[in-house]
């Protein structure tokens, strides 16, 4: 019977409660946790008796507005968290660490010249856990995907992208021709529990003397602005979100309003500053995950996109995801 047990940080969130779903499926047991600056108390008091935690998936992430006081402060604790247990340290990481000049493709050994406030903190992030991982302080995995989708709400996709689909509307970001790195979260949390497995398994000791701190690469779907838009459509027609002869138009979204309103709306200044995201194109390489966990089956971009649009609008009686697929 696998016993193995792992410690989610940030479960109500989007990433942390499809990681916790897909743990648990994979007959992990699970324990959450929420790791705030503000509660003195030690949060190794917090957890549940009984067995050792293989694997601490740090799924926490501030409001961007709180990134400054937050982001670092709390993941250090995590971190510290972690080696008190003796437990493997998994980040998701993403594209900012990058910044503008980052090339068509991304490989984990790409060099880093973030060129936002943000990505410096990502980058420093990553680099605390590798100085952990060269004192022998922290065993550790980043593995790094692009934009979110699916799994609940909070994302591009339904923030505004789909925000008006069942009125027939879509908006794009960026140019339509520029591929962009999304990540299916379903499919993202089953190579952590792939990653996991290996990392924390049989192999474990083996990889522990190899490389103490690992960087992977999840591929995702790229997708241009015009492919995601047309999936989207066609997903939506599928649904019977609009009808079948229903017209669905697209429109470019425009940053000038939205650096002006950033003047005074705090959320809106820092998402303008990753406005070159939606004009750079990029795509992740995910070449050295697939070694290391071997064959992760994905599920086919249409399907992942009629999921993600039917968990958007479960009033419909549409069908949701469902974690334990393979497809």
């Amino acid at each position: 019977m696998n016993t193995r047990q792992v410690l989610v940080v940030g479960a109500s969130g989007r990433f942390g409660s499809a990681a916790t779903q897909a743990f648990s499926s994979a007959g992990w047991r699970v324990q959450t946790l929420s790791l705030r600056l503000s509660d003195p108390h030690d949060p190794l008091q917090q957890l549940r008796s009984g067995g050792a935690v293989d694997v601490l998936v740090y799924a926490a992430n501030p409001l961007y507005t709180r990134w400054d006081q937050e982001l670092l402060p709390t993941a250090r604790r995590a971190m510290d968290l972690a080696q008190r247990l003796g437990a493997l340290f998994m980040l998701p990481g993403n594209v900012y660490n990058f910044g503008e000049t980052m090339p068509p493709l991304l490989r984990p050994d790409t060099p880093e010249h973030p060129s936002t406030r943000k990505g410096e903190q990502r980058r420093q992030l990553e680099a605390e856990l590798a100085e952990r991982a060269t004192s022998h302080r922290l065993r550790s995995v980043v593995i790094r995907a692009g934009d979110f989708y699916g799994h609940g709400t909070g994302s591009w996709l339904d923030l505004a992208i789909a925000k008006k689909i069942a009125q027939g509307r879509l908006v794009y970001p960026g140019p339509p021709d520029v591929p962009h790195a999304w990540a299916y979260l379903p499919d993202l949390a089953r190579s952590f529990v792939a990653v996991a497995e290996r990392l924390a398994g049989a192999d474990a000791q083996r990889a522990a003397d190899s490389s103490r701190h690992t960087r992977l690469h999840f591929a995702g779907h790229t997708l241009t602005g015009s492919q995601l838009l047309d999936g989207l459509s066609d997903a939506a027609r599928t649904l019977g979100l609009v009808g079948p002869g229903q017209a669905i138009r697209r429109s470019r979204m425009h940053w000038a309003p939205v650096r002006v309103a950033g003047l005074f709306v705090p959320m809106l200044r820092e998402l303008s500053r990753m406005a070159y995201l939606w004009q750079v194109p990029h795509a992740l390489d995910g070449t050295a995950l697939q070694k290391l966990a071997g064959p992760l089956p994905g599920t086919p971009v249409d399907l992942a996109l009629q999921r993600a649009l039917a968990a958007l609008h479960p009033a419909r009686g549409l069908p949701g995801p469902a974690l334990s697929s393979t497809a």
